[in-house]
């Protein structure tokens, strides 16, 4: 158990940081990371890195789809959390 919250912990850490490059990349004029890419790593399970990393750094905030997106796979992501806690403590 401790190492899946370890793997959720680390992964939300990668989707923030990716939200911090693309800003980079964003007013560096460089390759970016799609769109997809940043709404695919949030809806599996980096939602609340995702959202985070959105706010912190001001980036995709003013987009539609991730103003809808990300909010919902934090909620999306704590649901499959919930779900697989009371799965597991019903087992013990």
């Amino acid at each position: 158990m401790k190492y899946a919250i370890a793997l959720y912990v680390i992964w939300n850490i990668i989707t923030f940081s990716m939200m911090g490059i693309d800003k980079y990349k964003a007013k560096n004029n460089k390759w970016r990371i799609s769109e997809a890419t940043l709404l695919i790593t949030a809806i599996f399970m980096g939602g609340i890195g995702s959202l985070t990393g959105s706010k912190f750094f001001r980036h995709k905030t003013q987009k539609i789809k991730f103003k809808i997106l990300l909010p919902f796979s934090v909620l999306l992501n704590l649901s499959v959390i919930v779900y697989i806690y009371y799965r597991i403590t019903m087992i013990h």
